[in-house]
């Protein structure tokens, strides 16, 4: 018997709830079918990924989330922009957002809402407002397309909509960041040559998804600790 089937946190299944329906997930049955890439993930890494989708809600039997694991690089949690918005449409005090692009028209930084612009214009960056009730101005994010832009297939295709897209994710995260701060976009991930190319295969299979790094294993062990993962009945902080 090996250690991984003798560890009870891998073989007993956690529940939870999301969207009225009953979840049931195991370490086991996360890295038998959740795991994509030619690594092995470590009980610290699945046990992350298996928390984030009980705290945050998500279902990775319908593609919010799961994991990507490359050789001996740290796994990294991919979740989809929908179960993002999702997470902060159900926050009492969310009360919408306005995003768009930013562009260089004759030499004058030019705020569009969305992301359409004329065919001279040059495409800088991209900026979002998020609305709380509790805040007497909104959160403003405004991010450069030359440090998100990368040469994935999706970004040549439609970067307009690529840039606000990220603009809205670091919005929201910058709203509310009890919730949503340890989610990090595809954009701020750096992978090797080949591993982009798989990622990227991936992406464009289930559109519109962001990718999270997880740390280090002692880091994992940390947040594990902090957030006291392991008690049975702790439904852990709402969003």
């Amino acid at each position: 018997m090996t250690n991984e089937i003798q560890n009870p946190v891998m073989t007993a299944p956690i529940k939870f709830e999301v969207n009225g329906e009953e979840v049931k997930l195991s370490g086991n049955t996360i890295k038998q079918y959740l795991v994509r890439g030619n690594g092995n993930v470590s009980d610290q890494e699945t046990v992350m990924f298996m928390n984030l989708c009980k705290f945050q809600k998500l279902n990775p039997f319908l593609n919010e989330a799961y994991l990507i694991k490359f050789g001996t690089s740290p796994a990294q949690i991919v979740v989809s922009k929908e179960a993002f918005m999702k997470r902060a449409e159900a926050h009492p005090k969310y009360e919408g957002f306005e995003a768009g692009i930013i562009v260089d028209r004759e030499g004058q930084l030019i705020e569009i809402e969305g992301a359409v612009k004329l065919d001279k214009d040059k495409l800088i960056g991209g900026w979002c407002k998020v609305y709380r009730s509790d805040r007497k101005v909104p959160i403003v994010t405004k991010i450069d397309y030359k440090e998100f832009g990368k040469n994935q297939a999706t970004w040549k295709e439609m970067p307009m909509n690529m840039i606000r897209k990220s603009a809205v994710v670091n919005g929201l995260r910058e709203a509310f960041p009890e919730s949503l701060g340890a989610m990090h976009t595809e954009e701020e991930v750096q992978n090797k040559p080949v591993e982009e190319r798989v990622i990227e295969k991936e992406i464009e299979q289930h559109a519109n998804q962001e990718i999270i790094d997880v740390e280090a294993e002692e880091v994992v062990v940390k947040e594990v600790t902090e957030q006291e993962i392991f008690v049975p009945e702790d439904e852990g902080p709402g969003f």
